[in-house]
């Protein structure tokens, strides 16, 4: 297995928010309570971008402090170890 570097993961972290971005346009939160597509891809887009983060190195993140990578990392957490309460709210 080959390791993914640094840049790969934020360009996945950036795709992943993109996608998300354009999933929600013209949308209502409503939408995520009537949207079962809608609301599962958005917590697998939060889901990706968590692990992203995850595995982008120490120095890197330092590199980039404007972005909240703990918070980013512990929604993936909540998502992936508490699926059964995701707070659409949140998302």
């Amino acid at each position: 297995m080959t390791k993914i570097d640094d840049m790969t993961r934020l360009k996945h972290i950036r795709d992943a928010a993109l996608t998300a971005l354009d999933f929600i346009k013209d949308r209502s939160r409503r939408d995520l309570d009537n949207d079962k597509m809608l609301s599962l891809a958005l917590v697998r887009l939060v889901e990706i971008m968590g692990e992203a983060a995850n595995n982008v190195s120490p120095s890197c993140q330092t590199n980039y402090p404007q972005i909240p990578w703990r918070e980013i990392m512990g929604m993936r957490n909540r998502i992936v170890h508490a699926y059964f309460d995701v707070d659409l709210d949140i998302v």
